[in-house]
């Protein structure tokens, strides 16, 4: 019959025994002997089918397992191959990037022979100083001061005759304080006339640094600067090389594990140390922005400090003069003129130390007013009577980590695109590469106003003496001012602006018309001379706009 079914195809594909027919049970042999062999055979008969119909589907099963077993284990040698390819390509690739970065390295580039001297010209002699200061001169309608020490001769005529400087030149040596002036309803001080300009003097033209090296001598400037005849007396005292605080860094290291070396010996020691290290690193976060609302965590840092100093906790004496930079002989009237001070106390400062930096670093790079209850603190414990060994402050404990954190304050600059360079300018590495550029920039963003808030103090109404007064705040930013063009990164113009942004007025306040020229040269001159243009020498023009807005300063 054509046409069957499926169920009819089925059922015939998987029949049971044969049934015979209804008359068979009816029939007089059913029950005979030869029935039940006939039954018999028919069951084992279908017993064997099943059977065999069983074992092969099972064996169709195991097939297809062993096939995808296969395949599976043919896609994972694939897969294994193309990660060992991906990695060989990886290889490759670093090898090709460390063979040109070691090209790089071999590259000697020459340098120009130096410029000859310029031949000595007349300069006629300069108009007398002003006596006052306007608002109309912030704002760049009036001259500026003629008697401050960064405007050069060759500017005094056109200063005179009532227009902005075109070129500045900024010593590290910052002008002396004097009287102060009334500008945009603010007192501010107005520098002292220097010694006049003598006929027979001459311009001394100054070579700059090499490339990557501290510029340390006063003598520095943007261009060519005035050299008086006779040298000059004054009460500021030259400051020390840079490499110093590296070496106190290193001391401070050693500090550290010979604590924990002590701790070891002595119970009480051990037990009280940690405590007091999270105590101070607890008490620095609680700083608040607010005038006068960080009178507990101060007296808590103090007491931490008196207790390190008193004895009541043993740790050995050390020779403090490792941990600064000049030499001291006892000083009549001070606390601690001894050869020695406790290992414990020194530690303490270099963890107070270490913190507030870190606090620049993280908390001050996006919201730089918090750095001002820092710098607060941090020349309160600095210049604390207490504190001080032979009559002056442990800050270099302070300024050795800042070396190593921002080097640019200290006048180091290098090539950001070489690793030499970078190293130089205090770029941290992340891992076995260097840290992202933004998170660099974050970090030098927050130690350079760090930088200002401590060295922009004002202790003229304070019996006790500023451990790093403003003076060290003129003479970093003139070290950034006076790179050559060449050798002007981005890094530079960042941490130039951070120390500017929300200082410029305090700034202005401490060295009156100077600053204002200051402020012209680090935000207007220096981005121009620049020959490679970043963003951090954008940057800079678009913050001497932003003082244009907002307190009428043109620059």
């Amino acid at each position: 019959m054509t046409g069957s079914s499926p169920v009819t195809r089925r059922s015939r594909q998987w029949s049971s025994p044969s049934r015979p027919r209804i008359s068979d049970f009816l029939a007089e042999n059913r029950h005979t002997e030869l029935s039940y062999q006939d039954a018999l055979a028919a069951a084992q008969a279908e017993h064997g089918r099943v059977r065999d119909a069983a074992i092969r589907v099972f064996k169709d099963h195991e097939l297809k397992e062993e096939c995808r077993r296969l395949q599976e284990q043919e896609a994972a040698i694939r897969q294994q191959q193309r990660r060992e390819e991906e990695r060989i390509r990886n290889e490759e690739r670093v090898r090709a990037e460390e063979e040109r970065l070691r090209a790089l390295k071999s590259k000697i580039v020459p340098k120009l022979p130096p410029e000859p001297a310029p031949a000595p010209t007349p300069t006629p002699a300069p108009a007398p100083p002003a006596s006052s200061t306007s608002v109309s001169q912030l704002n760049g309608a009036g001259p500026l001061n003629s008697g401050t020490t960064i405007i050069s001769a060759s500017q005094q005529g056109s200063i005179a005759a009532g227009s902005k400087p075109s070129s500045l030149s900024i010593s590290q040596q910052p002008p002396s304080n004097a009287p102060a002036v009334s500008i945009n309803g603010t007192k501010v001080a107005e520098p002292a006339p220097t010694q006049p300009f003598q006929q027979g003097q001459h311009v001394t033209p100054t070579k700059p640094p090499p490339f990557g090296t501290p510029a340390a001598t006063s003598s520095n400037f943007l261009s060519k600067a005035l050299q008086p005849s006779a040298p000059t007396t004054t009460s500021q005292t030259p400051q020390p090389p840079a490499d110093k605080y590296v070496i106190i860094h290193q001391n401070l290291k050693k500090l550290r594990a010979s604590l924990v070396e002590q701790a070891k010996s002595l119970p009480l020691l051990k037990a009280r140390m940690g405590d007091m290290r999270r105590e101070l690193r607890k008490t620095l976060g609680q700083m608040v922005t607010e005038k006068g609302g960080n009178r507990k965590q101060v007296g808590a840092i103090q007491a931490l400090l008196q207790e390190s100093l008193n004895g009541s906790i043993p740790s050995q004496l050390v020779d403090p003069s490792q941990y600064v930079v000049d030499q001291r002989q006892p000083m009549e009237g001070a606390l601690h003129n001894g050869a020695q001070l406790p290992s414990l106390f020194l530690y303490l400062l270099n963890i107070f130390a270490k913190s507030i930096i870190n606090q620049f670093i993280n908390e001050c790079g996006a919201q730089p007013k918090a750095a001002d209850p820092l710098g607060v603190i941090a020349a309160q414990i600095f210049s604390n009577k207490a504190y001080l060994w032979r009559g002056k402050s442990l800050v270099d404990i302070l300024m050795a980590k800042y070396r190593v954190a921002c080097p640019v304050l200290f006048g180091y600059r290098g090539n950001e695109s070489t690793e030499q360079g970078r190293i130089r300018l205090g770029w941290k590495r992340d891992g076995t590469g260097w840290a992202p550029e933004q998170q660099h920039i974050e970090k030098m963003k927050g130690l350079a106003v760090g930088y200002a808030a401590i060295a922009l103090r004002d202790f003229s109404k304070s019996p006790n003496t500023n451990p790093w007064p403003p003076s060290k705040y003129w003479a970093s930013l003139a070290r950034i001012v006076n790179t050559p063009p060449a050798e002007i990164s981005n890094t530079q113009c960042v941490v130039l602006r951070g120390m500017i942004e929300i200082y410029e007025e305090r700034f202005i306040q401490f060295y009156g018309s100077a600053a204002i020229a200051a402020l012209h040269s680090a935000l207007v001159e220096f981005p121009n001379k620049a020959l490679t243009k970043t963003p951090g020498t954008a940057g800079l023009p678009v913050l001497a706009h932003i003082l244009k807005r907002n307190i009428g300063l043109d620059l």
